[in-house]
Parts: C-alpha cells; sequence; structure tokens
C-alpha cells in the first residue's frame, strides 16, 4: 500500500518537477485554444475609460492598421524570398497577452489566426525564465508548425513593446521563407517521412537582443539551410518592418497617451467577435454535411476521406470534422489542428466576411470538432510539411456546406459562391543557378488559383489562392535574372479548365517549363486532384477536372528548336497529343513529384485548376457561352454537349430557338435517366468500401475508420497511425513478382 504524502511533501515534488520540465514542447492549452484571451484590469480600466471616444479609437486604429500595411510593404520589397516579393507574409500588432489584434490587409491572411501561438508560449515560458527572460530589444524568431503557423517554411519573427517597464504589445512579421533544410529543396518536402525530415525546427527561440541578432544563432540557422543568404535577408526584412511598426506603436501612444493605445488594441478585439456572433445570429439554425475526397499523399494515389458537419447554434458555429482520415505517420501530409484552423478562418476573412479585420477574433466565435490523432488533427511525431494536402480539401468541404446556410439566410452585401480552387499548383525547384548559388524555393504561380463562380457572375481566371486575397504570381523576367528555370509557357489559359454552371468557375493556366545553364536542376510539384478532383460545384454546378503532372524528357528543345522552332507547341493539350519532338518520351503521372532531377531542356508542364461552377448548366445564358468561345476558353464540345448550346463558330450567333428546343430535349433525357430516390439509394449504399480501394477514413459510422481496406478498422477515439510503404519498394515487389511468374511459363 502507498503512503499518503502530506501536503508539504507533496507540494515539493511538485515544485521540483515544474522546476526541473524535461522539455518544453508544444503547450496543447496553446495550441488547441483560438479564442481571444482573457483582459487584464489595466486594459478593462482603459476600454471603460475610452468608450466614447469612438471617433479617436477608430483614428487610432487606422493609424495602427497603416502602421501594418507600411511595414508589410517593406518586407515586400526588401526581402529575397519568392514568398516575401510576391505577398506571401503578413505584419501584425499583438496585445500584451499575445492575440494578433490587427494586421497587414494585405498578404496570408491564415497567418492572422494562428500567428498568436508563440507569442502565448513566449510570455508564458520565457517571460518569467531568468536563463531567458523578455525584455526590450530581445529578437524572437520561431518556424515549428507544431508551436504555431502552418508548416516549417514559414518563419516569424516578433519584439516586445515596453512602455513604462511594461510590456504594452508585440509586433511581428511571418514571411514563407521556402528554403529550410529539408530533405528536399524548398521548404515544403513532400518525401518528408518524419518530422526530422522537415529540415529547420524552431520552437520559439530569443535569437537576439538590443534589436541585433546574435552572431553565433545567426550563423547557426544560416549554416542549417540551403541558402544561408536568403535566411538572413528575410531575418533582417522581418526585423526592420517590426522596428518600423515599433515605431508607430510609440508615436500613438506619445500622441494619445498609453489608455488610448490599450483600449484600441483590446476593443479591435473584442468588438470583432461581438461583430461576428451578432451576424452569425442572422443566419438560420441548422446542420449541412459534405464528404471531400483527397486522392493522393503526394507519393501514391489513396482514397482520404474529409467529413464534416456544419452546425448552426444561435451566435456559434460548429465545424465537425470528426470521422476523418487517420493521420498518415511516414507522410507529410497531416496538419496540426491549429494550422488547419487558420486555414478555415479565411473562409469568414475572405468570401463570407471580408469587411472584417484581419484577427484570431473573426473566428473565436466557432467551434472546431476533430479526433486527436487524425489526419486533421496529427500528433506530433507526424510530418506536417504539406499540410496543405488535408487542410485545403477541409476548407473545400466547409466552403461547399457554408453556402446552404447563407442561402436560406436572405441577401447578403458579399455573393455566395462555389468551391475556389484549393491546391498549391506549382513548382518547387532546386539546383544550382546560372551564378553557381545552391539555390532551393517555390515558385509564386500557387497564387494565381481560379476563382470561384457567384450567384450573379462568373468566376475570375486565376484570380487569387484561398489563403490570400491580395498576393501576386510574380513576374517571369525578373525570376529569370536569378534562376536558370524559364517558363515556355507561363501563363496560358487552358480551355474548359473550370467547372461549368450557371455561372462557371475561372480558369486556370497552363505552366510549360525547362531549364538551361546549370550543372544540376530539379523539380517538385506538391498537388492532389490528378485523379479526383479536389474542388466542387455547388447547386448543380460541375466541379473543375483533374490535373495530372506531364513530363517530355530524352529531349533538349533549346537544341531541336535552333532550326525547326515550329515544332514547339503551346498547349499542354497539344504537346501530348501531337508528340513533337521525335524522340522524346511522353508521360502523365500524378502530381505528387518528389524531387527530381532533369536534363536541360526537358519539359515539366501542369496546369493551375479551376473554380467550382455554380448553378445548372442548362440555365447559363447562351450570350455568355458566345463570349466564353470568342475568348478561347471554350470547346465545341462543351458547348454542345455540356451547355446544349447551338450557335454559329464562325460568327458567335446564338441561334436560340435551335438552343432552347437542344436544352428542352436534354431536360427530357434527365428526367427518362431519374429514379426514386429509396431506388438510387438501395443500389448506390454499400456497407462498405470495395475491395482493392486504398480508402481511409469513416464510411457509414463516424466512429469507425477505416485503414486502406474494408476489413481493417479502428475506432476513432482510439485511432491506429497509418505506416505506408516506400512506393519504390512496392514497384520492386511487383516487378519481381511479374518476373517470377515470366520464369515460371517458360
Amino acid at each position: 500500500m502507498s503512503k499518503v504524502k502530506a501536503p508539504g511533501e507533496r507540494s515539493l515534488i511538485e515544485q521540483f518537477l515544474d522546476d526541473n520540465v524535461l522539455f518544453l514542447g508544444p503547450d496543447p492549452q496553446i495550441m488547441t485554444d483560438h479564442s481571444v484571451s482573457i483582459p487584464s484590469e489595466k486594459e478593462l480600466a482603459a476600454v471603460e475609460a475610452w468608450k466614447d471616444r469612438t471617433d479617436e479609437i477608430h483614428l487610432i486604429r487606422n493609424r495602427l492598421q497603416t502602421a501594418c500595411n507600411e511595414s508589410f510593404d517593406m518586407v515586400e520589397q526588401m526581402g529575397a524570398a519568392p514568398g516575401a516579393k510576391w505577398g506571401d507574409l503578413i505584419t501584425g500588432i499583438f496585445s500584451c497577452q499575445g492575440d494578433l489584434s490587427l494586421s497587414s490587409a494585405g498578404g496570408v491572411l491564415i497567418f492572422s489566426v494562428l500567428a498568436q501561438h508563440p507569442q502565448k508560449f513566449i510570455l508564458k515560458y520565457w517571460k518569467d525564465d531568468p536563463t531567458v527572460g523578455v525584455r526590450e530589444g530581445d529578437i524572437f524568431m520561431h518556424n515549428d508548425a507544431r508551436y504555431g503557423n502552418i508548416h516549417n517554411t514559414d518563419q516569424s519573427l516578433s519584439t516586445p513593446v515596453f512602455h513604462n517597464g511594461e510590456i504594452v504589445c508585440i509586433v511581428g512579421a511571418i514571411v514563407h521563407e521556402g528554403e529550410n533544410g529539408a530533405c528536399e529543396p524548398g521548404g515544403m518536402p513532400g518525401g518528408a517521412e518524419s518530422p526530422y525530415d522537415e529540415g529547420l525546427k524552431m520552437s520559439p527561440l530569443k535569437v537576439g537582443e538590443n534589436f541585433e541578432f546574435r552572431k553565433d544563432l545567426l550563423t547557426f540557422l544560416q549554416n542549417s539551410v540551403r541558402e544561408p543568404k536568403l535566411q538572413m535577408e528575410g531575418m533582417k526584412s522581418k526585423l526592420y518592418a517590426c522596428l518600423r511598426v515599433k515605431k508607430r506603436v510609440e508615436e500613438v501612444i506619445r500622441d494619445y497617451g498609453i489608455d488610448a493605445f490599450l483600449a484600441t488594441v483590446r476593443g479591435t478585439l473584442t468588438d470583432t467577435e461581438a461583430e461576428v456572433r451578432r451576424r452569425l445570429r442572422t443566419w438560420p439554425n441548422g446542420k449541412v454535411r459534405s464528404n471531400v475526397f483527397a486522392d493522393s499523399t503526394l507519393r501514391e494515389n489513396v482514397l482520404i476521406k474529409i467529413r464534416c458537419e456544419v452546425i448552426k447554434r444561435d451566435d456559434e458555429l460548429i465545424i465537425d470534422l470528426r470521422g476523418s482520415s487517420p493521420e498518415f505517420l511516414n507522410r507529410a501530409n497531416n496538419t496540426v489542428l491549429a494550422s488547419m484552423k487558420g486555414m478555415l478562418a479565411q473562409l469568414f476573412l475572405m468570401f463570407i466576411w471580408p469587411d472584417l479585420p484581419r484577427k484570431q477574433a473573426v473566428f473565436a466565435p466557432i467551434t472546431v470538432l476533430t479526433d486527436p490523432g487524425s489526419a486533421l488533427n496529427c500528433s506530433p511525431e507526424a510530418p506536417n510539411a504539406q499540410s496543405m494536402m488535408t487542410f485545403f480539401p477541409a476548407f473545400t468541404a466547409v466552403q461547399s456546406a457554408v453556402p446552404k446556410l447563407l442561402f436560406a439566410a436572405g441577401f447578403r452585401s458579399t455573393d455566395i459562391i462555389s468551391c475556389w480552387y484549393n491546391m498549391i499548383t506549382t513548382f518547387v525547384y532546386g539546383g544550382f543557378s546560372q551564378h553557381n548559388e545552391f539555390v532551393g524555393n517555390v515558385c509564386a504561380d500557387l497564387n494565381g488559383m481560379g476563382g470561384a463562380a457567384r450567384a450573379t457572375r462568373d468566376g475570375e481566371h486565376s484570380v487569387a489562392p484561398i489563403f490570400a486575397s491580395m498576393a501576386d504570381i510574380g513576374e517571369q523576367e525578373l525570376i529569370e535574372e536569378e534562376i536558370p528555370m524559364m517558363k515556355l509557357v507561363p501563363h496560358k489559359v487552358m480551355v474548359d479548365n473550370c467547372g461549368f454552371g450557371k455561372q462557371r468557375g475561372g480558369h486556370g493556366y497552363q505552366q510549360i517549363v525547362t531549364h538551361k545553364d546549370t550543372q544540376a536542376w530539379g523539380y517538385m510539384v506538391n498537388t492532389i486532384g490528378a485523379k479526383f478532383p479536389s474542388t466542387y460545384g455547388i447547386f448543380g454546378g460541375y466541379a473543375p477536372g483533374c490535373y495530372p503532372l506531364c513530363k517530355v524528357k530524352g529531349v533538349d528543345v533549346f537544341e531541336v528548336m535552333k532550326d525547326n522552332r515550329e515544332l514547339m507547341r503551346y498547349t499542354i493539350e497539344d504537346i501530348m497529343n501531337e508528340q513533337p519532338f521525335p524522340g522524346a518520351t511522353y508521360s502523365a503521372h500524378h502530381a505528387g513529384l518528389q524531387f527530381e532531377l532533369a536534363e536541360q531542356g526537358e519539359l515539366y508542364m501542369i496546369t493551375q485548376g479551376g473554380g467550382g461552377g455554380y448553378g445548372d448548366v442548362l440555365e447559363r445564358d447562351p450570350a455568355d457561352i458566345a463570349r466564353d468561345w470568342a475568348d478561347g476558353i471554350v470547346s465545341k464540345h462543351t458547348i454542345e454537349k455540356i451547355y446544349h448550346v447551338i450557335m454559329d463558330y464562325g460568327t458567335g450567333a446564338i441561334d436560340q430557338e435551335g438552343t432552347d428546343q437542344a436544352r428542352a430535349t436534354e431536360r427530357k433525357t434527365r428526367l427518362a435517366r431519374a429514379r426514386p430516390f429509396k431506388e438510387f439509394a438501395a443500389q448506390w449504399t454499400k456497407a462498405k468500401p470495395p475491395q482493392g480501394l486504398p480508402y481511409y477514413g469513416s464510411w457509414d459510422d463516424p466512429t469507425v475508420l477505416h485503414l486502406g481496406s474494408p476489413d481493417k478498422t479502428c475506432p476513432a477515439d482510439a485511432i491506429e497511425p497509418v505506416m505506408m510503404p516506400d512506393p519504390k519498394d512496392v514497384e520492386i515487389a511487383a516487378l519481381k513478382a511479374e518476373l517470377s511468374a515470366l520464369k515460371g511459363r517458360a
């Protein structure tokens, strides 16, 4: 029988354990909480003192907002990484508790809901630690997604702002820096099999004092990545941006006093949350379900279920993702829960309430439910470098569900929209530049995602990513000055590359790349949706298509075209169908390409995806179809077989009578195909996934998850992580079996 410890003895043991923590890993209390912190007594007093001076508060808020926008522009102009140059960043002001209160209007909005975690870790663990501390002039950095942010390629930098010896706020900047020393160049290794393959992993770390970087730590960080120059330039640009915001904060405190500043920072948080709750109350109560399927881990084709149920109750929205796929313990497509919450918040910041300030308070009234150990709430030992491959589909699941609630809520200032294209379709590169520097990063073409169709108009072509309303795709001429990669076709819109509907989605552009004048160069592609669409339509609108990676190997197009320039084709379709280069090998693949060295003049080809369609294709205005035909973005087949429009292709004139007749015939054909729901459900519904389908996630019962087969399952509250075999081992085993069978026949 164990002896009961006396109160004093228990206190001594607890004190010993508190003073001798083995490892300060990610704090679950911080990482699972996206609510706004409880205000301090000083903040409450300041808000009360300034509650009737709303005009001045508004002026102060605008000054602080301008400071964030100003510092954003500084990072864009000074940063060396493609992510910095083309807007994959954010700058902001955090409250004294670490909540993001104001952030730049442009840039990556996903950061605005997950930037607070490292700041709260610093305040909780380092502020009163005698070996670390938080003092005026201290500089902190962080990049490990398990402590906050999206993935390890994003680096945050912050510094506290003091007034009369107390922290009054924190100013910070986050940039997608790219290269981070991972097992593949560019910072987002699709081939990572553990967190330790993902490169640099900074928990919140003090890297400087007195507004200067420590040379030893700067050298350590540079020594940990493939591009030491980029690492230093990125750190300096973020620091200078933070110092500019700090200066503007101090000017506000000088001009209006500390209470006015505290009231503005705290009031901006509480007012935003209150406004979101007010708006939610105008939605009808109800429940909407949707399912989305990811078709790849980036290394093999599997079917990964994202199960979604959106529940609206009074002033709260519940997003229930339980029943989704288990985590993959040796694949990079898992997401940390906080990262996924940041992504889901973009639906509200960009597409539903774009007028609201960019901050975590927008998401505070929203509850997210997941199964711990799932791909959407992975364990610390699961890699997450390509978390987009699961949280982007989760975003689409919510985006396809919420319009059902909005449609029933009546008129709104912003359009109801279909699903935005949701993949980072671009090239990641690595190798030696023409300047003989080793480089590795990502192209900004990922920012050209096809826009979704709206209730009242078509989607826009390659307009913006789902995570940033204002970001650029880069200038090819500037890119070619730095790296040897050339885009023979940089941004050519592909015919029929959208979701069809009464309103069609925006199209995506093609990218045909090669390289020259380098001793070694290679490519990666980190995209799913080559076999099963990743983006859907709504209210009868079509999903856009599936997008493979295509290659032309064994050719140097620069040599071949010296005397035969007419051989070049300028669409993926023409190159793959006509195969214009003699002796070359033409192939198509799923778009999860691990880093692969290529020879000069070989072609790698991908296309940005299109947005989902909205409404019935038979209700599309024939005049809109004629306009698309004139623009060269719709084919005869689609006009005749999908939209059922009759037109003169030479003049673009619509045969209205013929169109009406064709559409009436199609409606009759639809009715002839129709069956009563009970009859359809009886044939459609199956008890289990089919044999041979590598299916992961729940089937019918969300409390039971399938692990790649109909018979292997686990309970959702005790998830067994999935370990996948190496695709090369699978291929070798298949080849050995084939060889053995051939020997047996002989």
